[in-house]
């Protein structure tokens, strides 16, 4: 019995060793690798393990890359695979561009790829152009009225300038942009671009706008041009509601200092008939003054008084004549 128990004991410790061994070491990964021409030893696979690099991600793309016929050994690999590039892909951009006869050696596609670009999508689209379509763009000519265009732009991906150069976004955007607006806003009539549309394109390329990015512009197509708002017209109306309002402003204060001169002159007019009335309160003090001094006599203020209302009585029969009149 103790036997027995011993013996089952020391086939668990062995499995137990075995499965160890197996999975710390790669044997499957291994037999591949010698199978496929690749000359990568069992002890470099240890190795690996310990730096905590995932074999298959270096064994994998080797037996790709030796296939291809490229020779690429498993220390670049690592390398770039431990400052935390993408080596599968870097692989397959460097296989990609063999068959399609571009220039591009594994330094330029390990650089490329820790950029934090796609190299792979780099190379296809050297080889296949993209087209990408901008969003719409609206500019004003000199006349006033606003257009809106749209166009496809056919890039091409530039290997040399991947790195340090502009997206996609400054091109589409920025570059575009700026030439859609530049060439209609330099048209003195909106109806020269609806009539020659490439002029917009002809403006862009002549221009160099792709100058700093990563693409190529090989052509531009405008897909779309519609006309938008008369905004010369519209800054013609604020301008005259503008001068309205100012107009309507001054005559409002002509019209508030013409209230005020009439209130002044109805003033001055009360002021005046004050004096009057002052004055000819002072007339009875006047003729009381001359009878006591012996100036005026008793007939001399009679004779007056009946002089005052023979006028009077003119002034009554005047009046009278003018209401018939009137009538």
């Amino acid at each position: 019995m103790p036997e027995l128990i011993l013996t089952l004991v020391l086939i668990v410790a062995i499995i137990v060793v075995l499965a160890l061994f197996f999975s710390f070491v790669p044997i499957g990964l291994w037999i591949s690798a010698t199978a496929s021409d690749v000359k990568i030893g069992l002890f470099q696979l240890v190795a690996m393990r310990i730096r905590k690099v995932v074999p298959s991600r270096i064994v994998n793309p080797m037996i790709k890359a030796t296939k291809a016929g490229l020779t690429i050994s498993h220390n670049k690999l690592e390398a770039h695979y431990l400052a935390g590039g993408n080596v599968d892909r870097v692989v397959n951009a460097l296989i990609a561009a063999q068959r399609a006869g571009i220039p591009l050696d594994f330094e330029r596609a390990c650089a490329i790829d820790l950029a934090g670009r796609d190299v792979l999508n780099a190379v296809q689209m050297s080889v296949n152009p993209k087209v990408i379509e901008t969003p719409i763009v609206a500019a004003i000519a000199k006349d006033g009225i606003e257009l809106r265009a749209k166009a496809r732009v056919t890039v091409r991906a530039n290997i040399d300038r991947l790195v340090g150069g502009s997206g996609e976004e400054t091109i589409i955007i920025a570059r575009i942009g700026e030439g859609i607006v530049t060439t209609v806003g330099s048209s003195t009539s909106h109806k020269d671009v609806l009539e020659n549309p490439d002029r917009i394109s002809q403006t862009v390329l002549s221009k160099g706008l792709d100058a700093g990015t990563a693409f190529e512009i090989l052509s531009i197509d405008i897909a779309d041009v519609d006309v938008g708002r008369n905004v010369g017209a519209q800054l013609q109306i604020d301008q005259a509601e503008a001068d309205k309002r100012i107009a309507q402003a001054k005559a409002e204060e002509r019209r508030a200092m013409a209230v005020a001169q009439e209130q002044e002159n109805k003033a001055e007019v009360q002021g005046m008939r004050a004096r009057v009335i002052e004055a000819e309160a002072e007339v009875p003090r006047a003729i009381a003054a001359a009878f006591r001094d012996g100036k005026l006599g008793v007939m001399d203020y009679y004779n007056m008084q009946n002089i005052l209302s023979d006028t009077r009585m003119r002034d009554a029969i005047a009046g009278t004549e003018a209401e018939h009149k009137e009538q």
